[in-house]
């Protein structure tokens, strides 16, 4: 028997976050960075609330530390808030997740939180709906990926109006980590006929509108369809899992301290190759599902896809070109000095990929001589 559900409440579109005024005389913390916070963006989800006592913890920092995380839990407790209002990308949510999350094991569950409320600024991570979290232990230099239920927001707020002034570079990594979340679920172990449309739908709709995202910022329209699609792929992402390339840009991401998304975007198309395993003497009847998949997705894209073989890369070839739409490298080359690339750090690095929880929803079962063989590749 299987099982899918959505637990979050999604309100989405201009305006949602007039959601926010229906809260009415409660204790409320706000997490998220100090950028938030000096730019108004905290004060302006301050002013939608209605008589309510505020503080807003802007200590969050990319891939938060568990020191942070401490912190935080601490001001949770001081105030003894209601609510908790997670705002910003996906540090800010995986930062107030741990914080929550944290806070209720070590008192017991008397903490009691009514809402747990994420507010995305940025079109990328879906942590909005999903039950995952990763904070960074900076003294082993490796990130942790925390699993369940009760990490889920009860709400999730989608308003575009908070993603329009996201710089290109960011809103090419973060948009690019949404195509990655879409189709490491469409070919997961975990992956169903409920998680295959969500990750159709937002497959299409980054193909059609990051795009236009990229080159033109205050396009509403573009940027409402990716926001989207960064919900909806989170959605399937949270039932089915992920997969290797998410594996991999974690520990990359811990140890060389490369953006993840931009980690994700260079590693998707070497792991779509290996998952489809296509050999040369393969004649239409040896391919793997996931191959099939990705031939799908080439379909579904109007890609040549008269086979397996062609459309699995023409999709390949299509994520390349989106890539240089986006002016996003091929591999870690630019942005990862050869020195920093010792043998025990790819050593670590492996090894927290293969302990990653993505890796074993990969389609394709893998070891460690596998993904140094990938590893060596984005490298470049």
């Amino acid at each position: 028997m299987n099982e899918f559900s959505i637990n979050t409440k999604v309100y989405f579109g201009n305006d949602s976050l007039q959601k926010l005024s229906e809260i009415k005389n409660k204790r409320v913390m706000i997490v998220c960075d100090k950028f938030i916070e000096t730019s108004g963006m905290a004060e302006k989800i301050v002013g939608k609330l209605y008589n309510c006592n505020t503080v807003i913890f802007s200590d969050i920092v990319p891939d938060p530390p568990v020191e942070i995380i401490a912190q935080g839990m601490q001001i949770l407790k001081s105030v003894n808030a209601q609510i908790i209002i997670a705002l910003g990308g996906g540090s800010s949510i995986d930062a107030a997740k741990a914080i929550k999350e944290y806070s209720k094991k070590l008192m017991n569950n008397e903490m009691q939180i009514e809402d747990f409320i994420a507010i995305p600024t940025t079109s990328g991570t879906g942590s909005e709906v999903t039950e995952y979290a990763v904070i960074t232990n900076k003294a082993e230099g490796l990130k942790y990926a925390l699993a369940d239920k009760s990490l889920l927001p009860t709400i999730a707020i989608l308003d575009p109006s908070l993603v329009t002034s996201v710089p290109k570079s960011i809103t090419a990594d973060t948009g690019m980590d949404v195509l990655t979340h879409a189709l490491e679920a469409y070919v997961a172990n975990g992956a169903n006929d409920f998680t295959d449309a969500l990750a159709e739908k937002a497959i299409t709709l980054v193909f059609e509108y990051l795009p236009i995202s990229y080159e033109n910022g205050d396009n509403i329209l573009a940027r409402e369809k990716v926001h989207n699609a960064s919900c909806i792929a989170g959605i399937a992402f949270n039932a089915a899992g992920l997969g290797i390339t998410h594996s991999l840009a974690h520990a990359i991401g811990g140890k060389l301290h490369v953006p993840h998304g931009r980690s994700n975007a260079i590693i998707l198309p070497l792991v779509i190759e290996y998952n489809a395993d296509i050999k040369k003497d393969t004649f239409n009847k040896e391919y793997t599902i996931a191959a099939k998949k990705y031939q799908k997705i080439a379909k579904l894209l109007d890609l040549p896809a008269s086979n397996v073989n062609i459309g699995v890369n023409s999709l390949i070839k299509a994520i390349r070109d989106l890539q240089r739409k986006l002016n996003i490298p091929t591999t870690f080359k630019s942005s990862v000095a050869e020195r920093d690339v010792s043998e025990s750090t790819k050593s670590d690095i492996l090894n927290a990929a293969v302990k990653d929880i993505c890796t074993k929803a990969n389609p394709r079962k893998t070891d460690i001589d596998d993904l140094s063989a990938i590893f060596d590749k984005v490298i470049g």
